[in-house]
């Protein structure tokens, strides 16, 4: 058995092809991927749309004059599950002054009736993110994060620098209750 070193072309050509394959799929990944690094305070805020349980549609742009906390999520997540309530709460309470919640789960569609279920619980609507890409917040990998966006539809709290991305009542009240008191102005 003769053992030659050198590929022959019709592997080159082969490994080549599969080479490029991937490259194509990861550069078709990396704009999705970049735009999170491109997230910048006080800059226009990256336009999501959250298709809820019950067959709506609400976009992050459709809410300019509403200060707008957009919250990832899932239902395994033990972490998100303790934040749900007290974020609910938090934006039935604030709901007159403007603030409104969107919450995307990052569940499995195998999941939704679990998600139904939690759903039922919360003051706001929730949908399915049906994929861990989130447009220009990048991909989701840890979770909870959530992204605050001022009343002229600009990012002012990126989920992505908190160390401590879960909400409790006391960043809520050093995050969120400032941005209230500010009415909208262009």
């Amino acid at each position: 058995m003769t053992h030659n070193s050198e590929p022959s072309a019709q592997r080159r050509a082969l490994l080549l092809g599969a080479l490029g394959l991937g490259i194509t799929a990861a550069g078709s990944l990396l704009p999705s991927l970049a735009q999170a690094n491109n997230l910048v305070l006080g800059q226009a805020a990256p336009p999501l749309i959250l298709h809820t349980l019950d067959g709506h549609s609400i976009a992050t742009n459709d809410l300019i004059g509403h200060l707008l906390i957009v919250t990832f999520w899932a239902s395994y997540c033990e972490p998100c599950r303790e934040e749900l309530p007290l974020l609910s709460a938090y934006a039935e309470q604030h709901a007159k002054q403007g603030l409104r919640v969107l919450g995307f789960s990052l569940d499995d569609p195998g999941n939704l009736n679990e998600v139904k279920e939690i759903a039922k619980t919360l003051s706001f609507p929730v949908g399915l993110l049906g994929s861990p890409y989130a447009g220009g917040y990048g991909r989701i990998w840890r979770m909870p994060v959530s992204f605050v966006i001022d009343r002229a539809g600009r990012l002012v709290d990126n989920g992505w620098d908190d160390e401590q991305p879960v909400w409790t009542k006391e960043r809520l009240r050093r995050v969120v209750d400032p941005l209230l008191a500010v009415t909208h102005k262009d």
